[in-house]
């Protein structure tokens, strides 16, 4: 930027770049380039920071490897047996939750599954909690409950007059009728998930001999994650959160984020912790730290896998995000101080909870992505007086990312692909963050993520389908396009004046943006 005066010009305009060039030279000295260092500064110590996190957490799943510190090693568990003399009445009544909402191309796959379940008939409730407003789907929801209640089982269609709460609403709502009061433990899944008949077997007995346990957490698995780019992105980055920060969780604390699917609670304990609240867009994190300062301890079992769908379109994936990002900030502004004064729980889970669980993995991580990457580091090739030191430029990113894929080994040759999408992603979790932390916007907005279950299939033509007429601006995406615009001009100017070689990255960078931008990303729905 300190060459603008003398680059070449038209005639009629050098006088004004003549100027413009002044005053950047007047202002960069004593106001731009001590902000972009402190901005520097700042991000790498967010760096330094995430680094720690992530170093730690591997190493506390090596140790968990190398000891082999198996959930059914640290605590007890003994398979369920039929009792000749009280018969099945020595398994405990189990409530099964399946909330969904307009989901009219999953909704049988999960109560099919649910019905599934290895469990004695009259020791199971399956309770479909059915908030959609579309009365076609309603009913054929109900016909599918009728259907199963032909064949004997004990499954109950419950429906509201509003949509108060959302998912927490009906939740609860769910959790009053009558028949519940009977029930010991109650198992969710959201309407996409398929648990396979053992699910109940393998979870219980955990609850049943060890009293402390609150939660016992599956692990989802995807169907389909080899759909397109973007769903094997997702994978891996559920792959990481799963068998890294949930297993370290569970494996120190004995504590981690409720998924809101695939786990199952003791009722005593949700109904110690103040029951499912509706002040969040993560109801499910709520309850999860709400039972913990309670004293109640959760296990995630990393080999129990449950099915499940990926949101495959970019709008779906955008507002799950959204969601995902906003909900865990907001419920940290509401929670921390009650965190910080509890006294039932030891002064290392507090810190725990409010530090790594928190401010780094749900703050810091996606702040530091974005404000980083996308912004300071382009913005120094302007400054060239503002250097960024290798290890925080180069070494650091580097062990974090392959510390991030070692969740998915599969996929370690889309790593490159997965960074950069990560970046662009990080644009949207920023945002929601801050909104979340400052409680602002749309931080209790919540869009349900659009499941497509068997959609693809049954609509793929023979023929090759006729690209649908859809209007420029409802594939345009400006705050992606706004930056990649940001990033190209930048990998430009280093290309030509810069010495460090950033164009490289920036070029990719802003590619990456511009496609997500013009909407290329993502799964297309034919159109019927």
């Amino acid at each position: 930027m300190d060459r603008l005066s003398s680059t070449p010009v038209l005639p009629g305009r050098s006088g004004d770049v003549t100027q413009l060039g002044m005053v950047w030279e007047q202002v960069k000295a004593p106001v731009i380039v001590p902000l972009l260092r402190l901005a520097v500064f700042l991000c790498l110590a967010m760096s330094v920071m995430l680094f720690v996190e992530k170093v730690y957490m591997a190493t506390v799943i090596l140790a968990v490897k190398l000891l082999r510190k198996r959930p059914e090693t640290r605590y007890k568990w003994e398979p369920m047996e039929d009792d000749m003399e009280r018969g099945t009445a020595a398994y405990p009544m189990v409530l099964v939750q399946i909330p969904m909402f307009n989901e009219k191309e999953v909704y049988q796959l999960s109560i099919g599954a649910a019905c599934g379940l290895s469990w004695p008939s009259d020791r199971l409730i399956i309770q479909v909690l059915d908030d959609s407003t579309d009365p076609a789907i309603k009913e054929m929801v109900q016909i599918e409950c009728r259907r199963w209640a032909s064949k004997g089982v004990n499954i109950r269609y419950e429906i509201r007059d509003n949509r108060v709460g959302y998912k927490a609403g009906a939740l609860k709502i769910g959790m009053k009728h009558g028949y519940v009061k009977d029930c010991d433990y109650v198992a969710i899944f959201d309407a996409d998930f398929q648990p396979d008949p053992d699910f109940l077997c393998r979870t219980i007995p955990f609850l049943i001999h060890n009293p402390q346990i609150g939660l016992v957490q599956g692990r989802w698995r995807f169907v389909n994650a080899d759909e397109c780019l973007m769903t094997r992105m997702q994978e891996m980055s559920l792959d990481y959160h799963f068998a890294i920060e949930q297993e370290v969780g569970s494996s120190t604390y004995a504590f981690f984020g409720f998924n809101g699917t695939a786990g199952v609670w003791r009722i005593a304990a949700i109904n110690e912790a103040g029951g499912w609240k509706d002040r969040t867009t993560v109801e499910d994190m709520d309850l999860a730290v709400r039972a913990s300062l309670k004293g109640w301890k959760f296990i995630f079992l990393n080999d129990l896998g449950v099915k499940s769908e990926l949101p495959s379109t970019f709008k779906a994936f955008r507002h799950q995000q959204h969601r995902w990002s906003c909900g865990p900030a907001n419920l940290f502004r509401k929670m921390v101080v009650e965190i910080s004064k509890n006294k039932k729980v030891s002064l290392w889970t507090k810190v725990y909870v409010i530090y790594s669980f928190f401010f780094i993995r749900k703050i810091v991580g996606h702040i530091v992505t974005f404000i980083f990457y996308c912004l300071v580091i382009p913005a120094t090739v302007f400054v060239p007086e503002v250097e960024i030191p290798m290890w925080g430029l180069v070494y650091l990113p580097s062990v974090i990312t392959m510390l991030n894929s070692v969740g998915t080994p599969r996929s370690l040759h889309l790593l490159v692909f997965w960074v950069l999408f990560e970046n662009v992603m990080s644009l949207h979790r920023t945002k929601a963050t801050l909104s979340g932390l400052l409680d602002l916007g749309r931080v209790n907005e919540w869009v349900v993520t659009e499941k497509l279950g068997d959609i693809m299939k049954t609509k793929m033509p023979n023929k090759a389908a006729k690209k649908p007429r859809v209007r420029i601006g409802e594939r345009l995406h400006k705050m992606e396009l706004f930056t990649g615009a940001y990033l190209f001009f930048c990998a430009c100017y280093d290309l030509k004046y810069g010495k460090n070689h950033y164009f490289l990255y920036l070029f990719l960078q802003s590619i990456t943006f511009f496609i997500v931008g013009f909407d290329y990303v993502g799964t297309y729905i034919p159109q019927s």
